[in-house]
Parts: structure tokens; sequence; C-alpha cells
């Protein structure tokens, strides 16, 4: 397989693996795009290499930007913005985690806490509050360990991982 076609092959999986994990696939595809390419892109190459809209490029490098994968990367005399992901897989790792301990934990524990104002009175409403307990101690448990992770040194996940 050449490199062209091992780009895209990547490009196309990555963005298929994103769905899995709660990413819109052209999410995933212009991300791969910015992890492979060896300089910054605008939004007019993203376009035309992979094949999508301006709207659908652009609200997706916003998303991208806001999770902090990406940055823009201005380049003297162009007035175009370019973009570029960052490379360092252990900051990405950890930046994922954070966006989706935000987006999905986060909620949880709110909920949770929301919830601890049931009062058991009966059997049914202590079964509730049973399950509800439970499920915010164990939330609470992984958001401790979330929070080490993000707050952890990018060696210590590497090595975690090489293991």
């Amino acid at each position: 397989m050449d490199l062209s076609n091992a780009q895209e092959k990547f490009i196309h999986d990555w963005g298929i693996l994103s769905t899995n994990w709660g990413v819109k696939c052209a999410m995933g595809k212009i991300h791969a795009l910015l992890l492979v390419s060896k300089s910054e892109l605008c939004a007019d190459m993203i376009m035309d290499k992979l094949k999508m809209s301006r709207g659908n490029v652009n609200m997706n490098l916003k998303a991208l930007e806001n999770w902090k994968v990406i940055k823009k990367a201005y380049k003297p005399g162009e007035r175009k913005d370019f973009y570029i992901a960052e490379k360092d897989l252990s900051k990405v790792f950890k930046l994922i985690i954070a966006e989706r301990k935000r987006k999905e934990l986060d909620p949880l524990l709110s909920l949770l806490e929301e919830l601890n104002a049931v009062q058991p009175r009966c059997p049914e409403s202590s079964e509730f509050c049973r399950v509800t307990k439970d499920l915010g101690r164990f939330a609470k448990k992984a958001d401790h360990a979330l929070n080490a992770i993000a707050s952890s040194q990018a060696e210590w996940i590497s090595k975690i991982l090489i293991r």
C-alpha cells in the first residue's frame, strides 16, 4: 500500500471509529487529516481533500478547536485561517478525556446530586435511593480518576499505555 492510499484509509477509518466514541464521522475525518498532515491546512484544502461542504468543515473545525485537539496556525501574508492538530498523543488523550468528562460525567454527577433529595419512604423509594447513591459513589470515583489523568504529566500516561 502506498502512502496516499494508507493516508486515505487512515482518514476514512478514523472517521468511522470516531462514531464509536460519540464523535461525528466528518469531525473524525478532519481530525485524522490534520493529524497526518505535515503542514497546516485551511478550510478550502480540507474541503477539497475530504469532499465536504464548507459548512460541514467549518462547523467541525470549530468543534475540534473547542475540544482543543486542533488550533489555528497563522501564516504571514495569508488571510485564511489555517489549522494544525495537536500531535502529542498523550496530550490529545487527556484533552479528549476532559471533554468527554465535561459532556457526559459532569451532567450525571449533577443529576445524581439533585436526586439526593429523594428520601427513602417505602421499598420502591428505598431501592431508588440505594441505586442512585451507588451510582453516585461510582461516578465520583470515575470523576476523581479522570481528574487525576487530566492533571497528570503526559509521560506518566505514556508509560502506563506502553505497558
